[in-house]
């Protein structure tokens, strides 16, 4: 069986990072995705692709996986890169004019 871990990133609607440190381990899709013949919702016959197990750290999850022999694919975060921003430099005179004005 295939697994991917990853660290999921925050959601646009959060201002925090509280919940971006947390590793989640979930079950590849081994079962093509159809449309539903009655309702044309998309379905699948595996149920492993609902589940998501959480963890405290990426060597946790890797553990649990390779005590259970599944393969793992590992997705390490990006780094997360902040551009500062200063209301003041708005109204800079030292910098270079761009245009006629």
């Amino acid at each position: 069986m295939k697994v991917r871990i990853y660290s999921p990133a925050k959601t646009t609607m959060q201002s925090g990072r509280a919940t971006t440190g947390t590793w989640v381990l979930e079950y590849e899709i081994e079962t093509p995705r159809r449309p539903e013949p009655l309702m044309g919702w998309i379905s699948s016959g595996d149920t492993l692709n609902q589940v998501k197990l959480r963890f405290d750290s990426k060597e946790e999850a890797l553990a649990f996986a390779e005590k259970k022999g599944w393969q793992v694919d590992l997705i390490e975060p990006h780094d997360r890169r902040v551009t500062p921003k200063n209301y003041g430099d708005n109204f800079r005179t030292d910098r270079p004019r761009i245009g006629r004005f």
